[in-house]
Protein backbone atom coordinates (compact mmCIF):
# COMPACT_ATOMS: atom_id res chain seq x y z
CA UNK A 1 0.00 0.00 0.00
CA UNK A 2 2.85 2.40 0.86
CA UNK A 3 4.58 1.77 -2.46
CA UNK A 4 1.35 2.32 -4.36
CA UNK A 5 0.60 5.54 -2.49
CA UNK A 6 4.13 6.78 -3.15
CA UNK A 7 3.73 6.04 -6.86
CA UNK A 8 0.46 7.95 -6.96
CA UNK A 9 2.05 10.93 -5.24
CA UNK A 10 4.87 10.87 -7.79
CA UNK A 11 2.37 10.91 -10.67
CA UNK A 12 0.48 13.78 -9.09
CA UNK A 13 3.42 16.10 -8.47
CA UNK A 14 5.83 15.08 -11.24
CA UNK A 15 3.48 15.73 -14.15
CA UNK A 16 2.84 19.32 -15.27
CA UNK A 17 -0.45 21.07 -14.58
CA UNK A 18 -3.00 20.67 -17.34
CA UNK A 19 -4.27 23.92 -18.77
CA UNK A 20 -7.04 23.46 -21.35
CA UNK A 21 -9.41 21.25 -23.32
CA UNK A 22 -7.07 19.19 -25.48
CA UNK A 23 -6.59 20.05 -29.16
CA UNK A 24 -9.62 17.98 -30.16
CA UNK A 25 -11.90 20.01 -27.90
CA UNK A 26 -10.69 23.31 -29.32
CA UNK A 27 -10.97 22.13 -32.92
CA UNK A 28 -14.49 20.86 -32.27
CA UNK A 29 -15.68 24.14 -30.78
CA UNK A 30 -14.08 26.00 -33.70
CA UNK A 31 -15.82 23.85 -36.33
CA UNK A 32 -19.15 24.31 -34.54
CA UNK A 33 -18.56 28.07 -34.38
CA UNK A 34 -17.75 28.17 -38.09
CA UNK A 35 -21.01 26.44 -38.97
CA UNK A 36 -22.95 29.26 -37.30
CA UNK A 37 -21.06 32.13 -38.96
CA UNK A 38 -22.07 34.06 -42.06
CA UNK A 39 -19.84 34.12 -45.16
CA UNK A 40 -18.82 37.68 -44.25
CA UNK A 41 -17.70 36.66 -40.76
CA UNK A 42 -15.87 33.61 -42.08
CA UNK A 43 -14.06 35.83 -44.56
CA UNK A 44 -13.13 38.31 -41.81
CA UNK A 45 -11.63 35.53 -39.68
CA UNK A 46 -9.91 33.75 -42.56
CA UNK A 47 -8.32 36.90 -44.00
CA UNK A 48 -7.09 37.97 -40.57
CA UNK A 49 -5.52 34.59 -39.81
CA UNK A 50 -3.52 34.76 -43.05
CA UNK A 51 -1.58 37.63 -41.46
CA UNK A 52 -0.58 35.61 -38.39
CA UNK A 53 3.10 34.56 -38.28
CA UNK A 54 2.09 30.92 -37.77
CA UNK A 55 -0.51 30.72 -40.54
CA UNK A 56 1.72 28.47 -42.66
CA UNK A 57 1.91 25.95 -39.80
CA UNK A 58 -1.87 25.88 -39.43
CA UNK A 59 -2.27 25.52 -43.18
CA UNK A 60 0.03 22.50 -43.20
CA UNK A 61 -1.66 20.84 -40.23
CA UNK A 62 -5.14 21.42 -41.66
CA UNK A 63 -4.35 19.02 -44.49
CA UNK A 64 -6.29 20.48 -47.40
CA UNK A 65 -6.14 24.20 -46.62
CA UNK A 66 -9.86 24.44 -45.93
CA UNK A 67 -10.50 27.78 -44.17
CA UNK A 68 -12.59 26.15 -41.45
CA UNK A 69 -9.87 23.63 -40.66
CA UNK A 70 -7.20 26.34 -40.62
CA UNK A 71 -9.34 28.23 -38.10
CA UNK A 72 -9.65 25.03 -36.06
CA UNK A 73 -5.86 24.67 -35.95
CA UNK A 74 -5.46 28.34 -35.02
CA UNK A 75 -7.58 27.85 -31.90
CA UNK A 76 -5.00 25.39 -30.51
CA UNK A 77 -2.18 27.95 -30.82
CA UNK A 78 -2.40 29.39 -27.26
CA UNK A 79 -1.60 25.90 -25.94
CA UNK A 80 1.06 25.08 -28.53
CA UNK A 81 3.19 28.10 -27.58
CA UNK A 82 3.79 26.52 -24.17
CA UNK A 83 6.22 24.18 -25.98
CA UNK A 84 7.47 26.78 -28.48
CA UNK A 85 11.07 27.87 -27.85
CA UNK A 86 10.38 31.23 -29.50
CA UNK A 87 8.48 32.09 -26.32
CA UNK A 88 11.23 31.05 -23.91
CA UNK A 89 12.67 33.58 -21.51
CA UNK A 90 13.24 37.19 -22.49
CA UNK A 91 12.89 36.71 -26.24
CA UNK A 92 12.78 39.88 -28.30
CA UNK A 93 9.32 40.52 -29.75
CA UNK A 94 9.12 38.95 -33.21
CA UNK A 95 7.26 40.54 -36.15
CA UNK A 96 3.52 39.97 -36.00
CA UNK A 97 3.34 39.46 -32.24
CA UNK A 98 2.45 42.15 -29.67
CA UNK A 99 4.57 40.30 -27.09
CA UNK A 100 6.28 36.95 -26.52
CA UNK A 101 4.43 36.06 -23.32
CA UNK A 102 2.72 32.67 -23.02
CA UNK A 103 0.03 34.25 -20.81
CA UNK A 104 -0.42 31.04 -18.84
CA UNK A 105 -2.79 32.69 -16.36
CA UNK A 106 -5.27 33.57 -19.11
CA UNK A 107 -6.54 29.99 -19.40
CA UNK A 108 -8.34 29.83 -16.06
CA UNK A 109 -9.71 31.59 -12.99
CA UNK A 110 -9.54 29.96 -9.57
CA UNK A 111 -11.95 30.49 -6.67
CA UNK A 112 -11.82 29.06 -3.16
CA UNK A 113 -14.73 27.07 -1.72
CA UNK A 114 -16.22 30.27 -0.32
CA UNK A 115 -16.21 31.86 -3.78
CA UNK A 116 -13.30 34.23 -3.19
CA UNK A 117 -11.39 34.82 -6.38
CA UNK A 118 -7.77 33.73 -6.65
CA UNK A 119 -5.43 33.56 -9.62
CA UNK A 120 -6.33 33.56 -13.31
CA UNK A 121 -7.79 35.99 -15.83
CA UNK A 122 -9.85 33.96 -18.29
CA UNK A 123 -13.08 35.96 -18.07
CA UNK A 124 -11.30 39.31 -18.03
CA UNK A 125 -9.20 38.43 -21.06
CA UNK A 126 -12.19 37.21 -23.07
CA UNK A 127 -13.79 40.61 -22.51
CA UNK A 128 -10.55 42.43 -23.36
CA UNK A 129 -9.90 40.42 -26.53
CA UNK A 130 -13.46 40.99 -27.75
CA UNK A 131 -12.94 44.71 -27.12
CA UNK A 132 -9.72 44.68 -29.14
CA UNK A 133 -11.40 42.90 -32.04
CA UNK A 134 -14.26 45.38 -32.09
CA UNK A 135 -12.02 48.43 -32.12
CA UNK A 136 -8.56 47.86 -33.58
CA UNK A 137 -7.66 48.57 -37.18
CA UNK A 138 -4.31 46.78 -36.88
CA UNK A 139 -4.48 43.51 -38.82
CA UNK A 140 -1.63 42.01 -36.77
CA UNK A 141 -3.61 42.62 -33.56
CA UNK A 142 -6.72 41.03 -35.08
CA UNK A 143 -4.72 38.01 -36.27
CA UNK A 144 -3.26 37.54 -32.78
CA UNK A 145 -6.51 38.14 -30.87
CA UNK A 146 -8.78 35.75 -32.81
CA UNK A 147 -6.96 32.51 -31.81
CA UNK A 148 -6.78 33.68 -28.21
CA UNK A 149 -10.46 34.62 -28.03
CA UNK A 150 -11.60 31.37 -29.64
CA UNK A 151 -9.38 29.35 -27.32
CA UNK A 152 -10.49 31.03 -24.11
CA UNK A 153 -14.20 30.88 -24.96
CA UNK A 154 -13.79 27.10 -25.21
CA UNK A 155 -11.74 26.90 -22.01
CA UNK A 156 -14.23 28.82 -19.87
CA UNK A 157 -16.83 26.16 -20.69
CA UNK A 158 -14.67 23.46 -19.03
CA UNK A 159 -15.77 23.39 -15.36
CA UNK A 160 -12.31 22.90 -13.89
CA UNK A 161 -10.98 25.99 -15.67
CA UNK A 162 -12.95 28.01 -13.13
CA UNK A 163 -12.36 25.50 -10.36
CA UNK A 164 -11.22 25.51 -6.77
CA UNK A 165 -7.96 27.22 -5.87
CA UNK A 166 -7.42 24.67 -3.08
CA UNK A 167 -6.71 21.89 -5.60
CA UNK A 168 -5.68 24.14 -8.52
CA UNK A 169 -8.69 23.30 -10.64
CA UNK A 170 -8.37 19.56 -10.15
CA UNK A 171 -4.65 19.49 -10.97
CA UNK A 172 -3.90 18.21 -7.46
CA UNK A 173 -6.63 15.55 -7.48
CA UNK A 174 -5.66 12.11 -8.73
CA UNK A 175 -8.43 9.77 -9.90
CA UNK A 176 -8.42 6.06 -10.67
CA UNK A 177 -9.73 5.19 -14.13
CA UNK A 178 -10.40 1.44 -14.48
CA UNK A 179 -11.42 1.99 -18.12
CA UNK A 180 -7.87 2.99 -19.15
CA UNK A 181 -5.45 0.10 -18.72
CA UNK A 182 -2.46 2.11 -19.98
CA UNK A 183 -3.07 5.05 -17.65
CA UNK A 184 -5.14 3.86 -14.68
CA UNK A 185 -4.32 6.95 -12.61
CA UNK A 186 -4.64 10.48 -13.95
CA UNK A 187 -5.13 14.02 -12.71
CA UNK A 188 -8.80 14.95 -12.64
CA UNK A 189 -8.14 18.09 -14.69
CA UNK A 190 -6.33 16.07 -17.34
CA UNK A 191 -9.19 13.57 -17.46
CA UNK A 192 -11.65 16.37 -18.21
CA UNK A 193 -9.38 18.00 -20.78
CA UNK A 194 -9.12 14.72 -22.69
CA UNK A 195 -12.86 13.94 -22.76
CA UNK A 196 -13.39 15.47 -26.25
CA UNK A 197 -11.34 12.69 -27.85
CA UNK A 198 -7.84 12.12 -29.23
CA UNK A 199 -5.73 15.25 -29.71
CA UNK A 200 -5.08 14.24 -33.32
CA UNK A 201 -8.75 14.54 -34.28
CA UNK A 202 -8.78 16.26 -37.69
CA UNK A 203 -10.29 16.19 -41.16
CA UNK A 204 -13.38 14.11 -41.87
CA UNK A 205 -13.50 12.59 -38.37
CA UNK A 206 -13.42 16.08 -36.88
CA UNK A 207 -16.31 17.23 -39.09
CA UNK A 208 -18.41 14.17 -38.27
CA UNK A 209 -17.77 14.49 -34.55
CA UNK A 210 -18.77 18.17 -34.61
CA UNK A 211 -21.98 17.31 -36.48
CA UNK A 212 -22.80 14.64 -33.90
CA UNK A 213 -22.27 17.07 -31.02
CA UNK A 214 -24.51 19.68 -32.61
CA UNK A 215 -27.24 17.17 -33.43
CA UNK A 216 -27.71 16.25 -29.80
CA UNK A 217 -27.71 19.73 -28.28
CA UNK A 218 -30.24 22.56 -28.14
CA UNK A 219 -28.95 26.04 -28.95
CA UNK A 220 -27.92 27.75 -25.69
CA UNK A 221 -28.79 31.22 -24.53
CA UNK A 222 -25.89 33.40 -25.72
CA UNK A 223 -25.45 35.31 -22.48
CA UNK A 224 -22.07 36.86 -21.70
CA UNK A 225 -18.76 35.81 -20.25
CA UNK A 226 -20.04 36.16 -16.67
CA UNK A 227 -22.85 33.72 -17.44
CA UNK A 228 -20.48 31.22 -19.06
CA UNK A 229 -18.20 31.31 -16.03
CA UNK A 230 -21.10 30.88 -13.62
CA UNK A 231 -22.48 27.92 -15.58
CA UNK A 232 -19.13 26.15 -15.33
CA UNK A 233 -18.88 26.87 -11.61
CA UNK A 234 -22.34 25.40 -11.07
CA UNK A 235 -21.10 22.19 -12.69
CA UNK A 236 -18.15 21.81 -10.31
CA UNK A 237 -19.87 19.41 -7.87
CA UNK A 238 -20.49 17.03 -10.79
CA UNK A 239 -16.87 17.35 -11.96
CA UNK A 240 -15.59 15.13 -9.11
CA UNK A 241 -16.30 11.38 -8.91
CA UNK A 242 -18.47 10.51 -5.92
CA UNK A 243 -17.03 7.01 -5.47
CA UNK A 244 -13.84 6.41 -3.54
CA UNK A 245 -11.51 3.54 -4.36
CA UNK A 246 -8.82 2.05 -2.15
CA UNK A 247 -6.53 5.09 -2.28
CA UNK A 248 -8.24 7.82 -4.30
CA UNK A 249 -11.43 8.85 -6.13
CA UNK A 250 -12.70 6.18 -8.50
CA UNK A 251 -14.30 6.74 -11.90
CA UNK A 252 -17.27 4.42 -12.25
CA UNK A 253 -19.41 3.86 -15.34
CA UNK A 254 -22.24 6.18 -14.27
CA UNK A 255 -19.92 9.10 -13.52
CA UNK A 256 -17.91 8.51 -16.69
CA UNK A 257 -21.07 8.70 -18.81
CA UNK A 258 -22.22 11.82 -16.97
CA UNK A 259 -18.85 13.54 -17.45
CA UNK A 260 -18.86 12.73 -21.16
CA UNK A 261 -22.36 14.16 -21.54
CA UNK A 262 -21.37 17.36 -19.74
CA UNK A 263 -18.22 17.74 -21.84
CA UNK A 264 -20.15 17.19 -25.08
CA UNK A 265 -22.73 19.78 -24.11
CA UNK A 266 -20.18 22.35 -23.00
CA UNK A 267 -18.11 22.02 -26.18
CA UNK A 268 -21.23 22.44 -28.31
CA UNK A 269 -22.29 25.47 -26.26
CA UNK A 270 -18.82 26.98 -26.50
CA UNK A 271 -18.79 26.59 -30.27
CA UNK A 272 -22.23 28.07 -30.79
CA UNK A 273 -21.48 31.00 -28.49
CA UNK A 274 -18.11 31.63 -30.11
CA UNK A 275 -19.72 31.71 -33.55
CA UNK A 276 -22.30 34.24 -32.36
CA UNK A 277 -19.64 36.35 -30.65
CA UNK A 278 -17.46 36.50 -33.77
CA UNK A 279 -20.54 37.28 -35.85
CA UNK A 280 -21.41 40.18 -33.54
CA UNK A 281 -17.83 41.46 -33.63
CA UNK A 282 -17.73 41.43 -37.42
CA UNK A 283 -21.08 43.22 -37.68
CA UNK A 284 -19.93 45.84 -35.19
CA UNK A 285 -16.82 46.49 -37.26
CA UNK A 286 -18.85 46.85 -40.46
CA UNK A 287 -21.37 49.21 -38.87
CA UNK A 288 -18.58 51.35 -37.43
CA UNK A 289 -16.70 51.50 -40.73
CA UNK A 290 -19.81 52.41 -42.74
CA UNK A 291 -21.22 54.90 -40.25
CA UNK A 292 -21.54 58.30 -41.97
CA UNK A 293 -19.33 61.06 -40.68
CA UNK A 294 -21.16 63.75 -38.71
CA UNK A 295 -22.18 66.73 -40.81
CA UNK A 296 -19.98 69.75 -40.39
CA UNK A 297 -21.56 72.74 -38.71
CA UNK A 298 -20.81 76.14 -40.14
CA UNK A 299 -19.72 78.66 -37.55
CA UNK A 300 -22.35 81.23 -36.59
CA UNK A 301 -21.93 84.65 -38.13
Amino acid sequence: MFIRSFALAFILFASPAAQAWNAAGHRLSAVIAWQGMSPASRSFVSQALREHPDHARWLEKSGDGDAMLVFAEATTWPDSIRRDTRFDGATATLPGFPDMDRHSDWHYADFDHRGKRGRGQIDRQIAELAKILRSTAEISEIAWAIPWLAHLVADIHQPLHVGYSEDRGGNEVLVENPFAARQPFVKLHTYWDDLPGPSGLRGKRLRLRAEALLAGQARPVQGNVARWLQESRQLLPAAYPATRGSVTLLIDEAWRDQARAIADRRIAEAGQRLGKLLEDIQRHRVSRETRPAPASISPAR
